[in-house]
């Protein structure tokens, strides 16, 4: 397995804007020419084979499906920094899933950090024949990667539901259901003013636990106001805490849409003498490593997170085999772990 921790920097050639440059076309012109697609005029084709000739690109994804060879070689590319990726376990158990797929395949795995002054290099990289398709997670709003790499023609495949309308398939935890789950579970045990530490408002998965987390209170007829966004670190999920302590000091219950907030969450409680669970019922989301050494241990939503990794890989190695009716999105299930913490 070759591992790159960072986006690679070196430039293998003429880009496909280049092309599109010097040919004066779209570079979807361009790229319908290098696939051999119709709806091209001849004088666009004429322009975009001399611009090919003129620049020396080398259109090698398009090159190396016609001639029938592979890279055996895929991407994980993850959207965060360095640092982030390798303290959050949620990366490592996608990580692992995705190279428990690719055992016995002589596939090669290429992990990579996308950050957006990278994008540009990320895709000329990815579009000179080095990989045959990409995982993509961790996205965050409208990424330009998605489009870049569907217009350059790269199988590729989310995990994670991206956000806005895209017809990228992606494989993502049932996230809605499990912020349903945690919700209903709170008013169960009798709690009243119920708030949730929630995800960042950039990414599907903050929006979608949110959003059960809200139909979940409501069906209860209970109060929704009661949210602060995060984005994944212990400290932000501390300052979360503390921003709904000053808004509701009677608060009796929270939902911690990532247990990886839930640590600086759980801190601000027992700083404020919040005695867990008896004076703030607390559940978190993923049923990470973390979860069970807390004080006390959290209860929590599940998602398997390597079966995430497995299944993203399955999906792509599918599609890169041509297999058909592949569905262009799967859920995979949540379920409730209750520990000490509710």
């Amino acid at each position: 397995m070759t591992v790159m921790t960072e986006t690679a920097k070196r430039r293998p050639g003429p880009r496909i804007e280049e092309v599109a440059r010097v040919a004066g076309v779209s570079k979807s012109t361009v790229s319908r020419v290098i696939n051999d697609e119709q709806y091209v005029s001849a004088k666009a084709r004429e322009a975009v084979h001399a611009a090919i000739a003129e620049l020396g690109y080398s259109p090698n994804l398009a090159a190396r499906a016609l001639a029938g060879n592979r890279a055996n070689a895929i991407a994980l590319v993850v959207s965060e920094p360095t640092g982030r990726v390798l303290a959050d376990p949620f990366f490592a158990g996608v990580l692992r899933g995705v190279h428990s797929e690719l055992a016995g395949r002589h596939i090669q795995l290429l992990l990579m950090m996308s950050q957006p002054a990278d994008t540009d290099d990320l895709v000329t990289y990815l579009s000179s024949g080095h990989v045959d398709g990409a995982l993509l997670v961790s996205l965050h709003g409208d990424d330009p990667l998605v489009p870049m790499l569907a217009e350059i023609g790269l199988p590729v495949v989310s995990g994670g539901r991206p956000l806005g309308t895209t017809s990228v398939p992606f494989v993502d935890a049932d996230n809605f259901t499990g912020g349903l789950e945690a919700a209903r579970y709170l008013v169960s045990l009798g709690r009243k003013r119920i708030g949730t530490v929630a995800g960042p408002k950039d990414m599907a998965v903050g929006a979608d636990r949110l959003s059960g987390f809200r139909r979940g209170l409501s069906e209860a007829k209970i109060a929704t106001d009661l949210v602060a966004h995060a984005d994944f670190t212990p400290e932000s999920g501390a300052q979360a805490m503390e921003g709904l302590l000053r808004k509701a000091p009677e608060l009796d219950a929270v939902f911690v849409a990532a247990d990886i907030m839930a640590l600086g969450a759980l801190q601000v409680l027992h700083a404020h003498g919040r005695r867990i669970p008896e004076d703030v019922a607390v559940i978190g989301f993923d049923d990470s490593v973390f979860a069970s050494s807390t004080t006390p241990p959290l209860t929590t939503i599940k998602q398997d997170v390597e079966e995430l990794g497995r299944t993203m890989t399955w999906r792509l190695l599918a599609e890169l085999a041509g297999e058909a009716g592949l569905p262009p999105s799967l859920l995979l299930p949540t379920s409730l772990v209750v520990r000490a913490s509710a």
